[in-house]
């Protein structure tokens, strides 16, 4: 099926047609119809199969055709909820492509920066707006934003937005829309949680459902190297002497830990920088320019940070530390081998509390992953589990030190009632209350966050 097969407007047509689109997802095939009919929708797709156009699309065409429509500064017709800033801001791009010959404005707002420039775009009225949870409902509370006049709600990333503690801020914002609306709603996943917040806002919603969580893309070839702790950096660097690969991905678990590759990679001459919530707004986006554009090779990101990340050139995936749920693994390695492309992803691991991840995760995506044994840092594998080459001998099957001073208790004492101990251990020191040192202290204040409402926006700083 081609877009022109999707009743399209002219307009969008065009706009699709300069950003060299033919062909529709099947996320975009599935979705739009329903979304041109108004039907309320529930989604369930991973990253990277298209799914801001399945929705960006529709959206800006019913607001186009609605004949109610009116702009002003209280006008806001449709909001879209995103985790992460850099989602954000990756949906406001789109809005802006597929609308580029369309009147309608947007404007996206997210925590983490001085809100100046977001409150003056939402004076001067905006039809779309794309927002982190923290910050909306902070410029709600501040009256900046009003949502009275909203026809359309999307959710996107729910899961993810449940995973950083949002889902409260969430249902807040839900209380203030109105009730007569067009909600959508994307997650990768479905806990228990996720779908009663979907049996609760959406009414006879149409359900399609495109590469469950469980899927890996065809196209990524996936690789495992068992390596120890101490020289996941050296293999790192030893890859990246392969100059096939021409731009690659980089998973820590932690910020400090990316930070801590980024240092080791400059001292051989390699060019990376990371993406993580210590970073400021600039830092990030410069950062993401230059690895889009190919300036930098190696970008190093937390999982949270590289939501939004869209690559169209990303050949390799590497997860310098293995993810301990599952889920995250298929979408780390789906920023490569997007759009039917090739892709490779290459995981490191340690062969301790790494393997059982490992272990999880071919049993999530139903098959084993192919270990590279080929490498000068491999770890010896026996009986499909990987040991040191040196191993250590366990704690418990070391022998005891003899303790040459130890002493017996007397008999007498050991056959002493345990009851009558206790009663002269109290009679010899009574115990005395410390009113002290049953204070409490006061947690410190929240630094350099003045103006903006700790607590949600919290995590929209941190990743």
């Amino acid at each position: 099926m081609s877009f022109e097969k999707l009743n399209l407007i002219e307009p969008i047509s065009r706009a699709l047609k300069a950003e060299g689109y033919t062909k529709p997802t099947p996320i975009q095939e599935q979705a739009i119809p329903f979304l041109l009919e108004r039907h309320d929708l529930l989604g369930t797709a991973q990253t990277g199969t298209g799914k801001t156009a399945a929705f960006a699309i529709p959206i800006l065409q019913l607001l186009h055709q609605d004949e109610l429509y009116v702009k002003g500064a209280q006008g806001i017709k449709a909001l879209i909820l995103t985790p992460t800033r850099e989602l954000a801001i990756q949906i406001g791009d789109s809005f802006k492509a597929y609308g580029k010959f369309l009147k309608l404005s947007h404007t996206v707002i997210f925590g983490g920066v001085a809100q100046h420039s977001q409150t003056q775009a939402l004076r001067a009225g905006v039809d779309i707006l794309i927002a982190t949870p923290g910050r909306l409902l902070d410029l709600m509370n501040q009256r900046y934003v009003k949502l009275d006049q909203l026809k359309m709600l999307v959710l996107d990333e729910a899961d993810r937005m449940l995973d950083m503690g949002f889902i409260h801020d969430v249902k807040k914002i839900i209380a203030k829309v109105p009730v007569k609306r067009q909600t959508i709603f994307f997650s990768a996943t479905m806990p228990n949680e996720i779908t009663s917040l979907a049996n609760s806002i959406l009414t006879h919603p149409k359900r399609v459902e495109v590469a469950p969580v469980s899927s890996t893309a065809a196209t990524i070839q996936q690789f495992v190297y068992f390596v120890s702790k101490n020289d996941k950096r050296k293999l790192l660097r030893h890859l990246l002497d392969d100059k096939a690969i021409r731009s690659v991905l980089v998973f820590t678990r932690t910020k400090h830990g990316a930070d801590r590759v980024v240092k080791d990679l400059a001292k051989t001459g390699v060019k990376a920088e990371a993406i993580h919530g210590n970073k400021s707004q600039n830092q990030r986006q410069r950062a993401l320019g230059n690895f889009k554009s190919g300036h930098t090779r190696v970008m190093v990101a937390t999982d949270i940070a590289a939501r939004g990340i869209d690559i169209d050139d990303l050949s390799h995936v590497i997860n310098f530390e293995l993810p301990n749920v599952p889920e995250t693994y298929v979408h780390r390695i789906g920023r490569t081998g997007r759009a039917g492309a090739s892709g490779v992803s290459i995981s490191f691991c340690d062969g301790e509390e790494e393997k059982e991840y490992l272990q999880d995760i071919q049993q999530l995506i139903g098959k084993n992953i192919p270990a590279v044994t080929d490498h000068p840092f491999a770890l010896t594998v026996s009986n499909n589990r990987p040991e040191m080459k040196n191993p250590r001998v366990p704690s418990e099957q070391r022998k005891p030190k003899q303790n040459r001073f130890k002493t017996k208790k007397p008999q007498a004492a050991a056959q002493q009632p345990k009851q009558h101990q206790a009663n002269q251990n109290t009679a010899k020191k009574p115990v005395q209350h410390n009113p002290k040192s049953h204070t409490p202290k006061k947690s410190p204040a929240p630094k350099g966050n003045e103006g903006m409402s700790w607590g949600s926006e919290r995590w929209e700083n941190n990743y």
